[in-house]
């Protein structure tokens, strides 16, 4: 079991990474994962260049067209995993910015 307590504080630190965009310096597409991801299989990790550092972090809301060197994210709070104890936490996953056909 996670602590509510440790997720608490987590939560504040995740605050200050909301809204920030970057782009897509590398990435790979986890098949086989963890325990508490199997629900979300297959996925995309990205390394993400941030303007003041770099981050890894799940790519959500995405298409196969999206993968690509250079792709333009933002950073959004969404559902890490279900705890089955009633504590949600969240975590920072980055989304794709579309831009024309992109």
């Amino acid at each position: 079991m996670i602590s509510p307590i440790k997720i608490w504080r987590n939560q504040k630190k995740i605050v200050q990474l909301v809204g920030k965009t970057g782009t897509i310096v590398a990435w790979t597409l986890i098949r086989v994962p963890p325990g508490d991801f199997t629900n979300q299989a297959p996925y995309p990790v990205v390394v993400v260049t941030l303007a003041d550092r770099r981050i890894t972090a799940q790519l959500v809301d995405w298409e196969e067209k999206h993968l690509v060197i250079g792709q333009k994210v933002v950073t959004v709070i969404r559902k890490v995993f279900e705890t089955g104890d009633g504590v949600i936490p969240y975590g920072i996953k980055v989304k794709p910015v579309s831009y024309g056909n992109r």
